[in-house]
């Protein structure tokens, strides 16, 4: 750390408290120091809503390349497709990526989708119906928000496991995964470039409407590369379908831990749209994220040279008491709920619209089909994803 930022605290999100509970770990760091430092990581830490917002907005600062999870030597193929993904370019490159993704990523899109949205939750109901009970975060949440990627990237809806399992492979870069994981993520993203490329080909000879066809008409404009497009589409499958499988999963377990709220939104479905945005704000699927100052910049009330890490805390922001009343208490009729779980600015999500429609066709159907659906675990089964995150692995549940 510099010697301007004497004043900062030191913390260390590798500590058992900080494991166990992020979320109290983060609030004391917003109590105590307003720009943290963290040596473990080499990087700065923001917990405060405005100072968070501010920098989400801030043109000075560039979204932080996973690529640098990938430097050692064998990873180099890794590394190159990670390079290529919109957010982890230069600027210039990811506002072309999304000039080219808002033709796609429209209103009307999402509603065209939903009538699919709802026959696939159905679907994946109907496997487990006769069960009486699921694990949702395999049967429902993941494969749920697999079956919509694979429909907006062309790709056969019969992929969908493999689909998954590509996507699972991704973590480690956003985990700190060490070398074999590493190893691991390299393989499945090789397989998956494989695979695009020959979807590819076929768009090319029989154009669709779907985004690797659009990919492909822009190719032919000399607007991208074939390596840019497949490298975006790993992006998309990984961005479209981890971050609202975990959202589907974590909404549901706000609901099972306040009873009081899930009463009141089985009794009245039509507060899911408010009860999805605090789902957000509570347990939304970024926790932090991180950027890079391309120039000093005042963070804090503390100047901040240019090179440096940067994490955004999104979860201490969502909870900080000067923005929200009642930041700890889950209510799903919270007015003027102004989370930042989506972000904000040039790297705001494309897929926000998506996230949330899906989220709520699904959790409509669910409740209106399993009007007795009840927990079946002792304790959530969830692992701890540094720094300051966790991923539930499963979400057994009966009905």
């Amino acid at each position: 750390m510099s010697d301007h930022a004497a004043t900062v605290q030191d913390y260390d999100p590798f500590t058992p408290e900080a494991m166990a509970n992020p979320t109290g770990y983060l609030r004391r760091i917003q109590t105590e120091s307003p720009l943290a430092w963290l040596p473990p990581l080499d990087a700065y830490l923001l917990t405060r809503y405005a100072d968070v917002n501010a920098a989400l907005r801030d043109k000075r600062m560039d979204s932080a390349n996973m690529a640098r999870a990938l430097q050692h030597e064998e990873l180099g193929p890794a590394r190159r497709a990670v390079e290529m993904w919109m957010g982890h370019t230069v600027p210039a490159d990811h506002v072309r990526f999304q000039q080219l993704l808002k033709r796609y990523f429209t209103p009307a899109m999402v509603d065209r989708l939903r009538p699919r949205v709802r026959e696939f939750t159905h679907e994946l109901l109907d496997a487990v119906a006769a069960k009486g009970q699921m694990d949702v975060v395999h049967d429902l949440a993941y494969p749920l928000p697999a079956n919509v990627i694979a429909e907006l990237l062309g790709m056969p809806v019969s992929d969908r496991e493999q689909l998954q399992a590509w996507s699972r492979d991704l973590l480690p870069i956003f985990g700190n995964g060490d070398l074999q994981q590493l190893r691991e993520t390299q393989r499945s993203m090789l397989e998956f470039h494989d695979y695009l490329r020959d979807l590819a080909a076929d768009r090319r000879r029989a154009p669709r409407e779907d985004v690797l066809s659009m990919f492909m008409a822009a190719e032919a404009e000399g607007v991208l590369t074939e390596e840019e497009a497949v490298a975006n589409c790993v992006l998309l499958l990984f961005a479209g379908h981890e971050t609202t499988a975990n959202l589907i999963a974590n909404g549901l377990l706000l609901l099972f831990d306040h009873p009081d709220q899930f009463d009141r939104l089985r009794r009245n479905p039509d507060l899911m749209p408010s009860a999805v945005e605090e789902m957000l704000r509570c347990g939304g699927p970024a926790g932090v994220i991180g950027r890079i100052t391309r120039e000093p910049v005042e963070l804090a009330g503390q100047t901040v040279p240019a090179g440096q890490h940067i994490y955004l805390a999104l979860t201490a922001a969502n909870r900080d008491p000067a923005v929200f009343a009642d930041p700890d208490v889950f209510d799903i009729t919270r007015e003027r709920n102004r989370h930042l779980s989506f972000g904000m600015g040039t790297y705001y999500c494309l897929g926000a619209a998506l996230a949330r429609m899906e989220t709520d066709e699904c959790l409509r159907i669910l409740l209106d089909r399993c009007p007795d659906l009840r927990p079946a675990y002792r304790t959530p089964d969830r692992q701890p994803t540094p720094p300051f995150g966790h991923r539930l692995l499963s979400l057994q549940v009966a009905f």
